[in-house]
């Protein structure tokens, strides 16, 4: 208890030596395996956040890695040569899958073309995963490189599994694992470590809501089946003969996968659909969100050159650079004829029909423009990043989905009220220009957006401290195995209950037997005693 005559000087100070005290007790070291490209962005953040907390962190990255920069003030890299560069670590791989998709979207979606390019697509995911393999048998292999590993005696290792080889790693350096995740081979990350009951939980890949018809669940159920089979035979394969050659035929890859002690999922239930969760699993949904910043002077005074109007943002993300000219021209057109300021994030060709109060940026400063006074709306492909960013500065979105999550993720704010959907392949002038004004002029929109905002503001803590949080707690008591469930390592038999529901109903069959063997039994007797007394 403090002493009352404290005074404030006095108290600061002693909150000062508590704080102090408290990162140098709890300063430890921490091996990070990154994704490149958007997934870097958040878990940048997270790195920064161990850093202030006076932790050393090494990251592990490729040398063909064009997100992770080899020095850094926050953390200390180590380069990975590897014999062909990871494919979603170039530039342009991302912009010629969505070139594609669209190609075919377009033609009208033939089933040909359809399962043509799917089977294109899983020999590419295929290949991802080799190629990212590589860097766990580059460290593996070096056993020089290993032996240091072991001396530099980790407390943590943080692994953003969506390219899991960290986890490899970190088995054999024997080392408490963290997941920084959303994604992972399979899907969505909750599949892997909690029951997801295909009734109600949408399964990744398919944009569907909570509530499902018989039709919803039945795509479902088999989107589920089709995203199982891709994990056990497209994606696991390469990853078991890793474990098998470096660990033997024992270990299973997919056990070591869901047996990481903390799962910091990136989700936030004012934004995801309820569904079953586990024990350690954290959420920390918008720990990349934070105030905004004042604007760099020249894009303020555009800004302020709206007026009352005020201005619309609109950007695609980090990993597609632009869309076809054909559909820019569509949208610039639209753009063109609203009485707002438009900042568009383009990096590609310039469009046709760009009105005068549209301005064209190859970067912006997206977090602080959605915290501006003067924003309306936020036109998006829905990534995780950007959809976190308007939840947490109230903006409604008009969303354009293009790859992957991002049609689930406009779909969920959608289905809040929050948002207004456009297939980007049927986009036209007047149904962009259409759905735009709909989402600035109806106060339903930005209502609803405010309400979502001020559900996820209302925290104890934030979601980035919550993360740092269990991510010290792992390194404080050497792992959270109380936390952990053993039961991925059941069989599907006994996981299901199979067994159990068999031996009960094989007890049932045969009470049953027995009770009317007894009864046929009897009744003969019967039958067989009154036989004498009728002769």
């Amino acid at each position: 208890h403090l002493n009352p005559k404290f005074s404030c000087r006095q108290l600061f100070f002693l909150k000062l030596v508590l704080h102090f005290s408290n990162k140098v007790s709890w300063s430890g070291k921490v091996l990070v395996f990154p994704v490149d490209g958007s997934h870097w962005v958040n878990m940048n953040l997270m790195i920064q956040g161990l850093h202030n907390r006076g932790h050393e962190v090494t990251v592990v990255r490729t040398d063909s890695s064009w997100y992770v920069k080899e020095t850094a003030p926050h953390y200390t890299s180590l380069t990975i040569a590897l014999p062909e560069a990871i494919a979603i670590e170039k530039e342009d791989f991302f912009v010629t899958f969505l070139m594609k998709m669209l190609a075919i979207k377009k033609a009208g979606s033939s089933p040909v073309a359809f399962l043509s390019f799917y089977w294109e697509m899983l020999g590419a995911l295929s290949k991802i995963h080799q190629q990212a393999s590589m860097v766990g048998v580059q460290m593996l292999e070096n056993k020089t490189l290993m032996q240091k590993l072991r001396e530099t005696k980790y407390d943590v290792v943080l692994i953003d599994p969506g390219l899991p080889v960290g986890v490899l790693v970190a088995h054999e350096l024997g080392v408490p694992t963290v997941y920084n995740v959303r994604w992972i081979t399979s899907g969505e990350g909750h599949f892997v470590v909690a029951p997801s009951p295909t009734s109600y939980v949408p399964t990744s890949g398919v944009a569907l809501p909570d509530k499902m018809t018989f039709w919803q669940r039945l795509q479902n159920t088999l989107h589920y089946g089709l995203n199982t089979c891709i994990d056990k035979f497209v994606v696991a394969p390469v990853y078991d003969r890793l474990v098998e050659k470096y660990f033997g035929s024992d270990i299973s890859f997919y056990h070591m996968l869901q047996g990481a002690d903390i799962w910091l999922m990136r989700v936030d239930f004012v934004f995801e659909f309820p569904r079953p969760t586990m024990p350690n699993i954290v959420y920390i949904g918008g720990f990349q969100c934070k105030p905004s910043s004042p604007l760099p002077p020249e894009l303020e005074d555009f800004v302020q050159s709206s007026g009352d109007h005020g201005f619309i943002l609109m950007s695609l993300g980090t990993l597609v650079k632009a869309l076809p000219k054909e559909i820019t021209s569509k949208i610039a057109a639209a753009f063109a004829q609203l009485p707002q300021k438009v900042i568009w994030r383009h990096a590609g060709e310039k469009p046709d029909n760009l009105g005068n109060n549209t301005l064209l940026l190859k970067w912006l400063p997206q977090n602080d423009l959605l915290g501006h006074p003067k924003i309306k709306a936020f036109v998006a492909h829905g990534g995780t990043n950007g959809i976190y960013e308007s939840i947490y500065h109230g903006v409604p979105i008009v969303g354009v989905p293009l790859l992957f999550d991002q049609p689930e993720n406009v779909l969920r704010l959608e289905v809040r009220g929050a948002a207004k959907v456009l297939d980007v392949t049927h986009i036209t002038t007047e149904s962009f220009l259409g759905t735009v004004k709909e989402v600035v002029r109806n106060p339903f929109y930005r209502n609803n957006m405010k309400r979502l905002s001020s559900l996820h503001r209302d925290k104890p803590m934030h979601p980035l401290d919550t993360a740092l949080f269990w991510i010290e707690f792992v390194m404080r008591h050497k792992g959270a195995a109380h936390l952990r469930t053993e039961s991925y390592k059941m069989p599907w038999y006994s996981y299901y209950s199979v067994d159990v529901v068999s031996f009960l109903i094989a007890v049932v069959l045969l009470s049953m037997w027995i009770f009317f063997a007894v009864v046929r039994f009897l009744c003969c007797r019967i039958i067989r005693k009154r036989k004498p007394k009728q002769e």
